[in-house]
């Protein structure tokens, strides 16, 4: 089996190519098993894995717990709500006192961006970020670029523009660096007062008009407005911010003919993409998700350092 340069997955930045290719040609062999009538193998027995979220989660969680199940691992599922945290224990006092317990891998989703990195010299499970802060979401821009790449064959060379709260947004980040990594060419699009301080440092076409931003792009990823991670006061209105930026049908005249409309969830519908957008032939928002398990799968496996024979 290849392997990827690092045993941890903490974010795509400075990941390179080769990982990125790996990953994304082993997603296509879990593809398959999930399609199955039987949607399981043992890859990965033996091995106990901790979903360990200290944020809210309906997706990436039942997804990584899907894919752990799927490849025959122990799953253990920690919530803050029912733990020691709430008697004001440290997170690294909780992960070391776990990882006494026989742990092998970590996945992590934390409000604190570093936190998956800080596990890495507290632990020595591999580690796998499921989202800190507004910092990266890997395995979600994993996901979205598979998808992307199974539909056209490549991402080197598409044009991709990113639509929304820029600033705040984990999923836009993962999807800069691992994008560009793979040749494609990246657009911003959103408010400026959701750009980033030096957004051109990201080395994207940076625009604030979405009719300029949208002209001859192939594919769309809709970002949700994180209103849970930013201050009040960004932008007039949700209904302003619809007008603006919001994803319509009178807007897709603008894309290239064969293109594609993606969005990570949870959407606000009506806000940054209208339902007869979102449900559209052009739509693959629900095969991200299907994807989103395989590509887990596929990451879990190449960390677990599993030899191919013993799936």
């Amino acid at each position: 089996m290849s392997r990827l340069h690092s045993r941890h997955l903490l974010g795509l930045e400075n990941v390179p190519e080769a990982d990125i290719s790996l990953i994304l040609k082993t997603t296509n062999s879990f593809r398959e098993v999930i399609d199955r009538t039987i949607k399981k193998v043992p890859t990965l027995r033996g091995i106990t894995v901790l979903n360990l979220f200290y944020e809210p989660s309906t997706r990436t969680r039942i997804s990584f717990e899907l894919a752990e199940k799927r490849l025959s691992a122990d799953t253990v599922n920690f919530t803050t709500s029912t733990s020691s945290v709430k008697k004001g224990e440290s997170l690294r006092d909780t992960v070391q006192n776990i990882e006494a317990m026989k742990i092998d891998m970590v996945v992590v989703r934390h409000s604190s961006p570093g936190a998956p990195y800080y596990l890495t010299r507290c632990m020595d499970a591999n580690i796998i970020n499921a989202g800190d802060g507004a910092h990266e979401h890997p395995t979600q821009a994993l996901l979205d670029m598979y998808t992307i790449w199974k539909k056209y064959g490549r991402l080197d060379g598409l044009r991709i523009v990113l639509v929304g709260d820029v600033k705040h947004s984990r999923v836009i980040r993962s999807n800069i660096w691992g994008l560009k990594t793979m040749g494609a060419s990246v657009a911003l699009c959103g408010p400026s007062t959701l750009l980033p301080y030096e957004v051109e440092k990201f080395g994207c076409d940076v625009y604030t008009d979405i009719d300029e931003a949208l002209d001859g792009a192939d594919v769309v990823n809709v970002m949700r407005i994180q209103l849970e991670r930013q201050q009040s006061g960004l932008f007039p209105s949700q209904r302003e911010y619809t007008n603006l930026f919001g994803i319509n049908k009178q807007r897709l005249k603008l894309l290239n003919k064969n293109f594609t409309i993606m969005h990570p969830g949870p959407m606000n519908r009506g806000v940054e993409i209208t339902s007869e957008v979102a449900d559209s032939g052009n739509s693959v928002i629900l095969e991200q998700v299907t994807n989103g398990q395989a590509v887990r799968m596929a990451v879990l496996y190449l960390l677990s350092g599993r030899k191919e024979e013993e799936g």
